[in-house]
């Protein structure tokens, strides 16, 4: 059943950025693939003592349970109501436990409203744990 919800909810999401005024869908002029970190890039930033800011897509409920260190949580589907949480300075990464095809509407969204310091780490969050890089609880 929460895959059938992530779905609808996906198209809802979708079909909202489709319909707004602003969208560069309907400009013709898109941001094109969000541009991706590696997860091994993204762990050497906090070695580095760099604090990129993480934004978690993921359900409240795999937040609380494991996030990358000092990550925020907008889940995806509350994008369109809380992207004003989001920096628009410095370096920004979103991540999830999806496939990138999935949370590509959520970069097109930033890039419309004038976010160009956006993108995403690549493998998500389960590339971070594969590693067996550290998380907070």
């Amino acid at each position: 059943m929460r895959r059938v919800i992530g779905w609808m909810g996906l198209v809802v999401f979708s079909i909202a950025l489709l319909s707004g005024p602003a969208s560069a869908f309907h400009a013709g002029a898109g941001a094109g693939s969000p541009p991706l970190v590696p997860v091994e890039l993204a762990e050497r930033f906090l070695d580095a003592g760099e604090h990129p800011v993480f934004i978690d897509l993921r359900s409240s409920e795999e937040f609380k349970a494991g996030r990358l260190p000092g990550a925020h949580s907008i889940p995806f589907f509350e994008v369109l109501k809380r992207y004003g949480e989001i920096p628009r300075t410095g370096r920004v990464i979103l991540y999830c436990a999806c496939p990138l095809k999935e949370v590509e509407p959520a970069y097109q969204f930033l890039w419309d409203h004038g976010y160009r310091n956006i993108s995403f780490l690549d493998e998500g969050f389960p590339g971070w744990v594969k590693r067996g890089y550290r998380l907070e609880r």
